[in-house]
Formats: structure tokens, C-alpha cells, sequence
């Protein structure tokens, strides 16, 4: 994963900056201009670019493949409509005992 904060660099944000005030300027001008000839037809304002995110294949293929045993789910599913799943309640606390050491640490 890239630092956005780390990689960012001074210089090209104040050239960026400038470049955007240039634009700006010129935009700004281009009204003025437009004010003092009504004749012309007013610019149509373009739209900007559609915002794109693009995904790693590592990212794309945990997406598509769920991390767990089907079989497994599908099997303890069944045991509970049947009545038939049994909790082993010591386990069960065992569990959430450990999961609150490692919250705590």
C-alpha cells in the first residue's frame, strides 16, 4: 500500500497549484470576455472524469473466493435445522476467554 503522506511532494503540489490557478485565470477570463460579447453562445461546461478505483488481484481474488470450508458450513447448517448441533459450552467460553487476552495485549 502506497503512504500518500510520505510520497507527497512539495514542489509538484505548488506546481499543480500554480497550474490550476492558471486555468482558473483562464476561465475566469473567458467569462469576462463572454460578458462583454452577449452574441456568442455560452460554453457548455465539461464534465469531469468519472472517479475509477482498480482493485489488486490479490484484492480481486479474495472477493471472489470466500475464505472458509463450504462442505464444513453447509454441514453444521444442516445439524442446526435438525436440532442435531451440539455446543460445547467450555469451548465456547475458552474462546471468547482467549480472544479478550489477545484484545487486551
Amino acid at each position: 500500500m502506497t503512504n500518500s503522506i510520505s510520497s507527497w511532494d512539495a514542489n509538484k503540489a505548488a506546481a499543480d497549484a500554480v497550474e490550476r490557478k492558471r486555468a482558473a485565470d483562464r476561465v475566469s477570463s473567458g467569462l469576462k470576455s463572454a460578458d462583454a460579447a452577449p452574441a456568442e453562445a455560452p460554453a457548455k461546461p465539461v464534465a469531469p472524469a468519472a472517479d475509477q478505483l482498480q482493485l489488486s488481484a490479490v484484492a480481486l481474488q479474495a472477493s471472489r473466493e470466500p475464505e472458509f470450508d463450504r462442505s464444513k458450513f453447509d454441514a453444521i447448517k444442516q445439524a442446526v435445522a435438525q436440532g442435531e448441533y451440539v455446543v460445547d459450552h467450555r469451548k465456547a467460553a475458552e474462546a471468547f476467554l482467549n480472544l479478550e487476552q489477545l484484545i487486551k495485549d
